[in-house]
This record gives structure tokens, C-alpha cells and sequence, in this order.
């Protein structure tokens, strides 16, 4: 069932953003460079695209060992976006490396190699990532 997601963002000043999520329930944030081009007062996009890919990630492998009826007992996610110039000199993300740590009973540790093996083909951000995504500018 195709979905859009719509993200507005109302510049504010500098390099900072208030960026609005589109529903009541979701507090809108506030996006802008680091020093010394911005101020740092919120995360930069190379910081929400890992947040993005680091926690899609981690659903899709919750969600899977939900399914599975495995007791998850603590998960941490660490992503690096390693950003490189490329050719013409322009900052651009190179890879990004995502470590997930996951704690399971011992009695389910077997188990858990099912998710391991398909979890990642869930991960809607991640997948698209790694394809590449069209992205359309208009400007009005």
C-alpha cells in the first residue's frame, strides 16, 4: 500500500531549521549545521539520515524477533556515516557503518539466526539507501 510522508521544513535563521513532522503527536525539532558554518543547535542531516538508517534497522530486527517469540532483553544501535570528498571535492556520506548490540536469553540464541539472516531486507530506509533513491527538485 504506497504511503507518503511529508516533512516541512521553516528555515529560521543561519543554517537552522524547525523541521515539522506532519502530526500532533510528534514534536517538530530543530535541524542546522555545526560550527563553524552553523551553530550546532540541533543534528545536522548526515546525523538524521544514520538516526534514520540506525533506527530502521533496529525495528526491523525487533520486529522480526517478536514474531519469532524470542525475549529481547536490551538492543543498542551505533551508526558512523562516514563522510569523504568525493572527485570534485564535495562532502559526501562514503558508507555507513551500523553495530548493533543485542541481548537475548540464552535459551533463544539459536534461534535468533533466522532474523539475523532477513531482518535487513525489511528496513525500508536502509534498503532504499543502498539502491539509491530519484530525488525530484522543484523550486517555486
Amino acid at each position: 500500500m504506497p504511503e507518503t510522508v511529508t516533512t516541512k521544513l521553516e528555515f529560521i535563521q543561519g543554517y537552522s531549521f524547525k523541521v515539522d513532522f506532519g502530526t500532533k503527536n510528534i514534536q517538530s525539532l530543530i535541524a542546522d549545521e555545526p560550527r563553524p558554518i552553523g551553530e550546532g543547535s540541533g543534528p545536522n542531516p548526515t546525523q538524521l539520515l544514520s538516526a534514520s538508517v540506525g533506527h530502521c534497522l533496529s525495528s526491523s530486527l525487533i520486529y522480526c524477533l517478536r514474531k519469532a517469540r524470542i525475549t529481547l532483553k536490551g538492543l543498542n544501535t551505533t551508526v558512523r556515516a562516514n563522510v569523504e570528498r568525493n572527485e570534485e571535492g564535495r562532502l559526501r556520506v562514503k558508507n555507513i557503518d551500523t553495530q548493533i548490540r543485542l541481548d537475548v536469553d540464552e535459551k533463544d540464541k539459536k534461534r535468533v539466526t533466522r532474523c539475523l539472516e532477513v531482518f535487513e531486507n525489511y528496513c525500508t530506509v536502509t534498503q532504499s539507501v543502498r539502491k539509491g533513491i530519484e530525488i525530484r527538485v522543484s523550486i517555486a
